[in-house]
């Protein structure tokens, strides 16, 4: 039997592929050029494959990097700015005023980089980012080596990026044909929310979407108030409206979705759209909570966000598949709701369908890129452990990541950034709060 050389073969003591949803115990992933191309018994790899970085982890778990599918990274700027508030009143007086004060490139590309260095470090492989400047925060991402979907944000009217709706698209279409072929980075449009971008706007944003082939992905339902007062204005409720104009396919990510009925979910599931809930950010805001087991039970496919730091406050991607689960179980009163299988599945395989990316990461299987976490599961906090899939939803094991892949490039080496310079960040991040605490005392 010949041997193949390759890049690098890593061993561990547990494994979960996600495909299939089983634990499997002393096992090998073989990782050339990026990819993987083999998962195999560790006791085979002798007579099989050779590599010049071989290495063996005795006490961890390797799954896929998880997939957070909606957020702001560069809002963790703006992380404990405002809390305790009402969705309406934490935007209109507090966030936007803020965001109107301080966003520009600097501030999205310094936002970016500490919201990746958190998702980093907590077993996040993929994020898909909705903000002003997407410029720069594609910047901030190619530099880190993460994979992202940048969404470039559209609304009504002006802000910091742009001077309206025709500007924002005509940024868009520069960042469209830059991104087109890079390996790690994908493209959306977002028009913000129904209650911001009006029919014609829409209409713009589907047609660039539809020209470019890419997703879009929008804020919808995300609370009671917003429908009533769709309803009350137009008569329509807001998801209706968007069907029936045709704005968003099966392509489209729906984001919160708090607030449905029964029609609602029976016309998500005919258009096929991809759901993304947002349990900690709906839950700190009073928003509502996504049914997401009625979700999944129309064979709608469900992933998981974080939402921007600001509304949440962390972005550890673990914890909100926690959530997901735990709030599951009291919406439908019923402690069976998204199981933990369930759970790890809407972060990591659901995740990378509802952002086309299937094919390419959200499991381990060979071909598919190696996005990958190592977990130490030795801490006290984790013992005795009967079910590890359980443990890895039902206990608190972000802080337990140690090492991250992206592509088979290391991001992360013994829960040390390796793409980041961490102390570099954490000055320049105290620079800005200086001023921005300084800024708004005087204000």
């Amino acid at each position: 039997m010949s041997v193949q050389f390759v890049d690098t073969i890593l061993h561990f003591k547990h494994l979960l592929a996600i495909k299939p949803m089983t634990i499997q115990h002393n096992m090998a992933l073989v990782v050339d050029e990026g990819k993987i191309i083999d998962l195999v018994a560790s006791h085979e790899i002798p007579f099989t494959y050779r590599a010049a970085d071989e290495q063996f982890f005795d006490n961890h778990l390797v799954m896929p990097g998880l997939i957070n599918t909606h957020g702001h990274a560069a809002m963790s700027l703006l992380r404990g700015y405002a809390d305790d508030l009402a969705l309406q009143t934490w935007l209109n007086d507090h966030i936007w005023p803020a965001e109107s004060q301080f966003v520009s490139a600097a501030f999205v590309e310094l936002g970016t980089e500490l919201a990746m260095a958190e998702m980093l470090m907590t077993g996040t492989t993929c994020f898909s980012d909705m903000y002003f400047f997407p410029d720069a925060a594609a910047e901030a991402v190619d530099r880190v080596g993460m994979r992202a979907q940048i969404a470039a944000t559209i609304f009504d009217f002006p802000c910091n990026w742009g001077s309206g709706p025709d500007d924002y698209l005509s940024k868009a279409r520069n960042m469209a044909e830059d991104l087109k072929d890079h390996e790690l980075i994908s493209f959306a449009i977002a028009p913000h929310a129904p209650y911001t971008v009006n029919d014609e706007n829409f209409a713009k944003a589907k047609s660039f979407a539809d020209e470019f082939k890419i997703p879009l992905q929008v804020h919808l339902h995300e609370t009671q108030q917003e429908v009533d007062d769709a309803v009350n204005d137009s008569g329509v409720r807001p998801l209706n409206r968007l069907i029936d104009n045709h704005f968003i396919d099966a392509s489209s990510q729906l984001v919160h979705m708090t607030a449905l009925n029964d029609g609602d979910i029976e016309a998500v599931a005919e258009l096929g759209a991809s759901v993304l809930t947002c349990p900690r950010s709906n839950l700190k805001l009073a928003s509502g909570m996504c049914p997401t087991q009625t979700l999944l039970n129309a064979d709608i496919n469900v992933a998981i966000g974080t939402d921007g730091a600001a509304s949440n406050n962390a972005l550890d991607m673990f914890s909100e598949l926690q959530y997901v689960a735990l709030t599951a179980k009291i919406k439908h009163q019923n402690p069976e709701a998204i199981s933990a299988q369930s759970a790890l599945q809407m972060a990591t395989i659901n995740g990378a369908k509802a952002l086309g990316i299937d094919e390419v990461c959200g499991s381990l299987e060979k071909g598919k890129s190696a996005d990958i976490i190592a977990i130490d599961m030795s801490g006290i906090d984790l013992q005795p452990c009967f079910n590890l899939i359980a443990e890895l939803v039902y206990s608190q094991v972000g802080h337990r990541v140690t090492d991250v892949w992206v592509a088979g490039k290391r991001l992360v080496r013994a829960k040390q950034l390796e793409t980041i310079d961490d102390k570099n960040l954490r000055e320049r991040v105290a620079v800005f709060t200086e001023q921005a605490l300084t800024k708004t005392t005087s204000d």
